[in-house]
């Protein structure tokens, strides 16, 4: 009898299809998909509407969930455009856009270079705005000359996903005859109101002749708050699948923040700390995405 009993106890696979969606929905898009392998009852719920719809931020449910025939009727596609293409912030389609990682729902956006504080930026002599056929953006800055060479990036902390670690990258290219960018005398920085949570030496176009030139020649600054104390190698790019170079500058983690965020701005920095001629670098913007762990 107690056997038998047993066999009827109900089984987490025979809840109701909504009960699933409900409690799947309060997990991750990741964990969404796991789900959905499990049985063809987890599929149904883990593909609702209803799981899809809590994972596409409340603030962007009314531009991706409009109706009209061109768009999708189920959410979870709707949820996938929104990670594949991304959105203008604010209708600003050339300076800031917005997408969703695949994995966590995370949001993630892009500035522009327009979206920049470059240095000399009110006239020709340091940079030249030109189309990139590898951009997402209308323009690029390209650096035409300059001695002095820093870049920021300005978010508002508050647009950022609690409870997530992000990194911030800068997205890059180089023209042909460019100078000045192989010298490891480079820093990026991130700050959360006016605080450094991380500074790391950087290097854009490490070239093994030039830094021994560098060093042989005593340039390294001695302004540097990373000093060349062998703490630290010069964090190296990366190629992107989309033709850009991109390089780590610093962590922020959102985690336990609270209200704290809401009126900081996110400022990622990065700075050549020598003053001699550089030219060359192609800037398509900074970006901020969460750390796939």
């Amino acid at each position: 009898m107690a056997a038998e009993e047993a066999h009827q106890q109900t089984q987490l696979g025979d809840l109701p299809e909504a009960c699933l969606a409900y409690a799947i929905a309060l997990t991750s898009p990741r964990d969404a998909c796991r789900f959905a392998t499990v049985s063809p009852t987890f599929r149904a719920a883990a593909d609702s509407d209803h799981v899809w719809h809590r994972f596409i931020p409340e603030d962007h449910r009314a531009i991706v969930l409009q109706p009209s025939p061109a768009k999708t009727a189920r959410k979870k596609d709707a949820y996938l455009g929104l990670c594949d293409g991304g959105v203008p912030v604010d209708g600003d389609d050339g300076g800031c856009r917005m997408w969703l990682d695949k994995a966590s729902g995370a949001k993630c956006y892009a500035l522009s270079a327009r979206r920049l504080s470059l240095p000399w930026d009110d006239g020709e002599f340091s940079w030249r705005w030109t189309r990139h056929t590898l951009s997402r953006f209308a323009e690029v800055a390209q650096l035409v000359d300059c001695t002095c060479l820093d870049i920021y990036g300005r978010l508002p902390a508050a647009a950022l996903t609690p409870a997530t670690v992000y990194a911030a990258y800068l997205v890059y290219g180089t023209a042909e005859g460019h100078r000045g960018l192989s010298y490891p005398d480079q820093e990026t920085a991130v700050a959360l109101g006016g605080r450094v949570l991380e500074r790391h030496r950087v290097c854009l176009r490490p070239e093994d002749d030039e830094t021994r030139k560098f060093r042989g020649a005593g340039l390294i600054a001695e302004s540097s708050s990373v000093a060349d104390d062998g703490n630290e190698e010069p964090r190296r790019p990366r190629m992107r699948g989309d033709g850009w170079w991109e390089i780590e500058m610093g962590r922020l983690n959102t985690t336990g923040a609270g209200g704290e965020l809401e009126e900081e701005e996110v400022v990622a920095s990065f700075e050549v700390l020598g003053w001699y001629p550089k030219r060359g670098l192609i800037v398509e913007g900074i970006e901020f995405r969460p750390v796939q762990s």
